[in-house]
């Protein structure tokens, strides 16, 4: 988990995954990463509205040192770096769905729904 100076209370499973994609911006950025592969920082810069390019590298780094995503950087001019799901990212897809479709039947029925497909698409890449 990244140091965000909070400890997390370990006796609640809850807070020890919540730890991971607590965050304004964490599940958005999955949610991107899921839907479309790899991306690039100014890709979700693009993709993301409202999020500032500092905020964006900090939890990016966050969720790279929690290993959720996975950075590859690629030896060109110029440098090129995408952002992955790693397979621990992907063990996170049931919870963000259902999540997704907790928020639609309680709080806002005109929001996007998670695809699950993508999810096992993703898996079957990855193996």
């Amino acid at each position: 988990m990244a140091d965000s100076g909070i400890t997390p209370r370990m006796n609640c499973a809850v807070d020890a995954t919540m730890s991971v994609i607590e965050g304004r911006w964490k599940t958005v950025i999955l949610c991107k990463l899921y839907q479309q592969g790899p991306l690039r920082f100014n890709q979700m810069m693009r993709e993301i509205e409202g999020i500032s390019p500092r905020i964006l590298a900090k939890q990016l780094k966050e969720m790279e040192s929690d290993g959720i995503i996975a950075r590859k950087s690629y030896p060109e001019i110029p440098p090129r770096v995408e952002y992955s799901i790693t397979e621990k990212g992907l063990s996170l897809g049931p919870i963000l769905k259902a999540m997704a479709d907790w928020g639609l039947k309680n709080m806002f029925s005109n929001r996007v729904t998670f695809d699950s497909d993508v999810i096992t698409e993703w898996a079957l890449l990855k193996s």
